[in-house]
C-alpha cells in the first residue's frame, strides 16, 4: 500500500489517505485537489468547564465541537474549498468522534450565505407515512415515558443530514462530494482516540448497552465504556462513507443502507417503529427563505419552522429592547441580577408563544399570515409591558396573539429536548455558514446500524420524533400545532444564526450551539454579548448561563455568586442550580480578520489561517 508522506505535525496516526483507501490509482489521487492527513492531535478533555483561548485567523475559519472535526474542515478550506466543502468533512467526522450528538442518521439546518444572499437548507427529519397522532400515546390513552418512547424505533424520524449536504453541495461546492468524505473514512478505518467526553457520555448512559451492535462495539465484554484514549476503529461506518461518496444520498436512501435502517427501527424488540421504504426514498430536503430581523445596529438572520430558534431568540431579545436601559448589565464578568431578571421574564413570555403557535409551516399556519408578526415591535413592546418588577413566575406567561385572527391551537406541555452540536465556518471567499445538526438526545434512539455491512459499528439513530408533542390535544379537545402528523417535521430548537452589518450588508458573525430548548437562551446570550456589550467571541461563551422554559429558573452550577441566585429567587423566579452544558461555536469579524470561540464546556477548537 502506497502512503503519502507525512508532516512532521501529523504523526498522530502515522499514516493518511491513500489510493487503495479511495479504491482510486494513484496517479488519480495525486491529481487530487484534496489530500487529507490525519492530524497530530488529540480530543481534549471535555467534562467540566475548561478554560479556551479564543482564536485569531486573517483569511478564514471553522468552529466545530470536536477538534478531529475542526482539522478536518480546516484542511478542506486550505485545499480551496468552500464553506460547505468544509462543513461536509466536519459532519462526517462528527458521525465518528461525537457520536452521540449528530451524525448522518440524524437531521440538521444549514444557513448559508454566498456573499449576496442567504439561504436556509431544511435538513430536518421527517415523521414516517404511517405515523398518527397517537404515537407515543400508551393503551390507556397516556403519554409514555420520554426514554421509554426515545430508546425505541418509535422515535426515528427518517434521516435528513446527507440529503440536505447535498443540495447544499450542488449549490456551493467547490471541490468534488467524494473528496469530503476522506478525513472519516480514514479515521473510521485506521482509528481514533476516544475523547474524554465520548467515554464519560458511554459511562452515563444507561440504555445504548440494551442494542446488540452498539453494546458490543461501544463496550467492552464486562459492560464497561471503552476508555478514554482506545483507538476505536468503525469499519461498517467507514464502508457507508465509501458508499454515500460514490453514489451521493441515494446510498443513504435507497439499497442497503436504507434497508437495513428500515429493518433495525421496525424489528425493534420493544416498541418497532413504522419507517418505511418508500419513507427513505423519498426524503425531501427544503429549501426555505430564512428570517432575517434588525436587532441594534445588526441584521440578525436565522432558521423559520420548523425552528423555533429565531424566532423565540428574536422574540426575546426584541422584547428587552422596548425595556429600560440598565447602567450595569455585567457586574465582575457575570450578567446582573437586573438584566437576568428581565431576560428569564422576556424567555417567559417568549417560550409561551413558541408553545402555541411554532410548528411544521407546511402543517401549521403563521399567526396573521406571516412569522414575522411574531416580531413586529409594537407587538414586542405590548410584551414587554408585561415585564415587571417582580417575576410573573413559573408558568405565570400566557401566549399572546400576534395575528389579527385568534388562533386556536392549544398550548403544548413542557417535555424533554436534549443533544446537538454546532458548526461555524467563514472561507476565504466570505462565505459563511452556520449549522446546526443532531440525533436529539445523547446517542438518539440507542440504535446502531451498519448499513447491511455485518461490520463492528456504524452510525446511531436519531430519537427526533420525540420533539413532536406527545399529546396531540389539550383537555379540552384543541389540537396542540407540533402534534404527530404523517409526513410532519418536529418543532426543534436549533438557531443556526448569522449575523450582517445593516448599512454595510457585511457578515459579521456566525454562531449557533446545542442544548435543547436552552439553545434558545444560549444563542441570544451570546448575541447580547458579543454586540451590545462588546465581547470577543470566547468572552461572550465563556460567561454563566441562565435558562427558563417558562416554569422556574436554571442558574449554570457553581458560575454566579449566591447573591444573584438569591435575588432572583426574591423577585419570585424560583431559581435553582443545575448544569447547563452548551456547545457554543461563535466566529466573529474584526479588523484584522475574524476571532473564533468555542465553548469551554465541550471539547470543540477553531481553527483557521
Amino acid at each position: 500500500m502506497d502512503y503519502q508522506t507525512v508532516s512532521p505535525r501529523r504523526k498522530w496516526l502515522g499514516i493518511v489517505v491513500s489510493a487503495a483507501m479511495l479504491g482510486m490509482p494513484v496517479a488519480a489521487l495525486a491529481d487530487a485537489a484534496f489530500q487529507y492527513e490525519a492530524p497530530a492531535i488529540e480530543p481534549e478533555r471535555a467534562s467540566g468547564y475548561s478554560e479556551k483561548p479564543g482564536w485569531a485567523t486573517e483569511r478564514f475559519a471553522v468552529a466545530a465541537a470536536n477538534p478531529l472535526a475542526t482539522d478536518a474542515g480546516y484542511q478542506v478550506l486550505k485545499a480551496g474549498g468552500s464553506a460547505v466543502d468544509a462543513a461536509i468533512a466536519v459532519q462526517m467526522v462528527l458521525t465518528l468522534v461525537e457520536p452521540q450528538s449528530s451524525g448522518i442518521g440524524g437531521g440538521a439546518f444549514l444557513m448559508h450565505y454566498d456573499g449576496s444572499d442567504v439561504t436556509a437548507f431544511d435538513g430536518r427529519e421527517t415523521a414516517p407515512r404511517a405515523a398518527t397522532e397517537s404515537l407515543f400515546l400508551n393503551g390507556d390513552g397516556e403519554p409514555l415515558e420520554f426514554m421509554d418512547a426515545a430508546a425505541s424505533g418509535l422515535s426515528v424520524g427518517v434521516p435528513g443530514t446527507v440529503r440536505m449536504l447535498e443540495k447544499a453541495h450542488e449549490a456551493y461546492g467547490k471541490l468534488p462530494w467524494a473528496e469530503l468524505f476522506t478525513p472519516a473514512i480514514t479515521l473510521a478505518e485506521e482509528g481514533f482516540p476516544v475523547s474524554h467526553r465520548l467515554h464519560t457520555s458511554l459511562a452515563g448512559e444507561e440504555r445504548l448497552r440494551d442494542d446488540a451492535l452498539a453494546g458490543t462495539f461501544y463496550y467492552t465484554e464486562d459492560g464497561e465504556p471503552l476508555e478514554e484514549g482506545h483507538l476505536l476503529k468503525n469499519p461498517a461506518l467507514g464502508s457507508i462513507l465509501r458508499d454515500i461518496a460514490e453514489q451521493g444520498s441515494k446510498a443513504m436512501h435507497t439499497g442497503d443502507i436504507a434497508e437495513d435502517l428500515v429493518q433495525r427501527v421496525q424489528g425493534h424488540p420493544g416498541r418497532p417503529g413504522a419507517i418505511s421504504l418508500e419513507d427513505m426514498a423519498t426524503y425531501v430536503t427544503k429549501q426555505r427563505d430564512p428570517i432575517c430581523t434588525d436587532w441594534l445596529a445588526y441584521r440578525v438572520c436565522g432558521f423559520p419552522p420548523p425552528s423555533s430558534g429565531h424566532l423565540t431568540v428574536m422574540q426575546i431579545l426584541g422584547t428587552m429592547e422596548h425595556l429600560p436601559d440598565l447602567e450595569t448589565p455585567l457586574e465582575e464578568g457575570q450578567p446582573s441580577a437586573e438584566w437576568l431578571h428581565r431576560f428569564l421574564e422576556a424567555s417567559r413570555l417568549a417560550f409561551a408563544d413558541r408553545g402555541r403557535y411554532i410548528a411544521d409551516p407546511d402543517f401549521v399556519d403563521a399567526p396573521g399570515g406571516s412569522w414575522s408578526a411574531m416580531l413586529e415591535p409594537d407587538y414586542l413592546a405590548l410584551r414587554a409591558q408585561l415585564i415587571e418588577e417582580q417575576s410573573m413566575g413559573p408558568d405565570g406567561a400566557s401566549p399572546g396573539n400576534p395575528g389579527d385572527v385568534e388562533t386556536t391551537w392549544a398550548v403544548q406541555p413542557n417535555q424533554p429536548e436534549y443533544g446537538t452540536s454546532h458548526i461555524s465556518i467563514i472561507d476565504e471567499e466570505g462565505n459563511g455558514l452556520a449549522m446546526t445538526t443532531t440525533i436529539e438526545s445523547a446517542f438518539g434512539s440507542r440504535m446502531l446500524a451498519d448499513g447491511g455491512t455485518g461490520q463492528p459499528g456504524g452510525y446511531l439513530l436519531n430519537n427526533e420524533l420525540t420533539d413532536f408533542s406527545f399529546r396531540p390535544l389539550d383537555a379540552d379537545g384543541t389540537p396542540i400545532a407540533n402534534r404527530v402528523e404523517a409526513g410532519k417535521r418536529p418543532r426543534s430548537s436549533m438557531s443556526p444564526t448569522l449575523v450582517f452589518d445593516r448599512e454595510s450588508d457585511e457578515l459579521i458573525a456566525s454562531l449557533g450551539s446545542p442544548g435543547g430548548a436552552a439553545i434558545i437562551h444560549y444563542t441570544a446570550k451570546a448575541l447580547v454579548a458579543m454586540l451590545d456589550w462588546g465581547l470577543n467571541a470566547q468572552e461572550a461563551l465563556d460567561l454563566p448561563h441562565a435558562i427558563t422554559l417558562g416554569g422556574p429558573a436554571f442558574l449554570e452550577e457553581g458560575r454566579f455568586d449566591p447573591a444573584i441566585l438569591e435575588a432572583l429567587n426574591e423577585l419570585g423566579h424560583e431559581a435553582s442550580e443545575r448544569e447547563l452544558t452548551s456547545g457554543l461555536q461563535a466566529i466573529m469579524r474584526t479588523e484584522e480578520g475574524f476571532f473564533g470561540g468555542a465553548d469551554p464546556r465541550r471539547e470543540g477548537v477553531v481553527m483557521g489561517d
